[in-house]
């Protein structure tokens, strides 16, 4: 059964899944045998580019809606994510759960596949790079799922605080049991390093994952963590791989969509995000909106008027569809908040310099100074939203960043006459599991 693959879900998603963590190909299906057959797997899974979770991206501060949309939205899980309601995924099969699981799946298939093929000379590039590639996703869904339900890292209560659960086969006999928190971040580690040494430094299409990208999600991993040295390092690797940055003023404001797809800073490629982020329905924050300075480019390039503010068309997808994939923008960003909780705070502004030249109009951008790293890290931070708005990044800052008294917010959100809030040290900050989820697995639910 582990070695088996689903060629119809090349061109076409499975309909929603019957059972969490019983998830399989379904009845169109043939028995693996080769390389090549993984490989397709891999390039033609649905939930390994696209459908990534967006639940933290609709919850967090980023998105604003208007009474009279949220009220006509269809989707109830997106109005439950909006207003932080306890119920969340209770009304969808498909869902930041289980999504995350048909990749986790997928990669699993592949993973026992490749143990029984021995690869000569000549095919052990490419049987490297379909197990790194494998490790990448599996790793890569378990941050996803850790960013959502599992609490905020925190290392003196890691090692008991109830993690994600994690699949080691394909197989549907498997039990589910909850690992840790600590197990969790260890199991994502773990496939990402090794992932790095086993991915190519380049990849013939930006949906596979490279050296960088595994480079990247370990720095992301790590920072979500606060093990800021450790991402520091992580991030310096990625950067030997890839240090493009795009030139904004390169770029063309008036296109419908002028980020370009696939462009020079995206390291890895996935996309996601329904209705709710969608313009016209989906605004930016006014606030966040009016903190862009008038010759920074991407007040103009990101956002463009609908009615009731702002909707955001800076995806790297070039489309409606949300980048949630890795880029060096982020890299960049990471390794000078690294360098400023380090204390290196002319390093952190050489890196956040180095990007906001790119981003501003030429000749009209003056360098950032800081008399402490306290100062940069202030700087970095305001940067750091304004840069990966809509990737759904925001909902893992504010989960670390609320335990530091001087960046803890408490959002607010207005629905007609009803006012709700979502208070900086709220448990609803880790989404509940789905219901059917635990009736059917029986493991525990989060408090």
């Amino acid at each position: 059964m582990s070695r088996i693959i689903l060629l119809f879900f090349l061109v076409l998603t499975t309909s929603s899944c019957k059972k969490y963590l019983e998830l399989r190909p379904d009845k169109k299906q043939v028995v693996a045998h080769s390389l090549k057959d993984y490989s397709a797997l891999l390039d033609g899974a649905r939930f390994i580019n696209i459908g990534y979770p967006d639940g933290g991206e609709i919850a967090s501060d980023n998105l604003s809606v208007t009474t009279a949309d949220y009220l006509a939205l269809p989707d109830r899980t997106a109005q439950n994510l909006y207003t932080w309601n306890a119920d969340v995924f209770n009304d969808n099969e498909s869902n930041d759960w289980t999504m995350p699981y048909q990749a986790v799946l997928y990669a699993n298939t592949v993973l026992e596949g490749l143990q029984h093929i021995t690869p000569d000379t000549e095919s052990r590039e490419e049987w490297n790079r379909l197990r790194g590639a494998a490790l990448f996703f599996r790793g890569l869904a378990y941050f996803n799922l850790a960013q959502e339900f599992c609490a905020p890292y925190n290392a003196p209560t890691a090692a008991t605080d109830p993690g994600i659960v994690l699949r080691a086969t394909a197989a549907i006999s498997e039990a589910s049991v909850r690992a840790s928190v600590q197990a969790t971040y260890d199991r994502i580690r773990s496939d990402l390093r090794e992932a790095a040494t086993l991915l190519p430094a380049a990849q013939l299409f930006k949906t596979r994952p490279n050296k960088a990208a595994a480079f990247a999600a370990l720095a992301r991993t790590a920072l979500s963590c606060e093990a800021y040295g450790e991402a520091k390092a992580w991030c310096d690797s990625a950067l030997f791989y890839n240090n493009a940055l795009l030139d904004y003023n390169t770029l063309n404001a008036s296109a419908a969509n002028p980020l370009p797809r696939f462009n020079a800073e995206v390291l890895f490629h996935a996309i996601g995000g329904r209705g709710i982020l969608v313009p016209p329905t989906g605004k930016v924050d006014s606030l966040l909106y009016r903190s862009y300075a008038t010759n920074d480019l991407r007040r103009a390039l990101y956002f463009k008027p609908v009615s009731g503010g702002f909707g955001f068309y800076g995806s790297y997808d070039a489309s409606a569809y949300l980048f949630m994939g890795i880029a060096t923008d982020e890299v960049y960003l990471t390794r000078a908040e690294s360098h400023a909780r380090l204390g290196a705070s002319q390093a952190a502004l050489a890196d956040l310099n180095a990007l906001l030249v790119k981003r501003f109009r030429a000749g009209t951008f003056v360098p950032y100074t800081a008399a402490t790293p306290a100062e940069a890290l202030d700087k970095i931070l305001v940067e750091r939203r304004k840069e990966l708005v809509f990737r759904n990044l925001r909902w893992s800052d504010l989960r670390r960043l609320n335990k530091d008294p001087r960046y803890r917010v408490t959002l607010k959100r207005v629905i007609g006459n009803q006012v709700y809030t979502l208070e900086w040290n709220s448990p609803r900050y880790t989404f509940p599991i789905p219901d059917n989820v635990i009736q059917r697995s029986g493991i525990p639910q989060n408090p």
